[in-house]
């Protein structure tokens, strides 16, 4: 998967702001582009880790999984 990734440098010096604008609230910062980058690689790991999803007791739905 490939994400457009938007860095901006920050309010202090050194500083970068990292968002990813296909994942609303997805952001990091760091200090220096390295940090930054390594910041905001985890936090699209934990954006798209999967959430376990259970259905109620006597629920006649079904789950599917879709690749896209």
């Amino acid at each position: 998967m490939q994400l457009k990734v938007i860095i901006e440098p920050g309010g202090k010096k050194g500083w970068y702001t990292a968002r990813v604008p296909n994942l609303p609230g997805c952001i990091s910062q760091g200090k220096g582009l390295k940090e930054t980058v390594e910041n905001i690689k985890e936090a699209i790991d934990l954006y798209l880790e999967p959430i376990p999803v259970r259905l109620p007791k006597h629920s006649h739905a079904k789950i599917i999984e879709l690749a896209i």
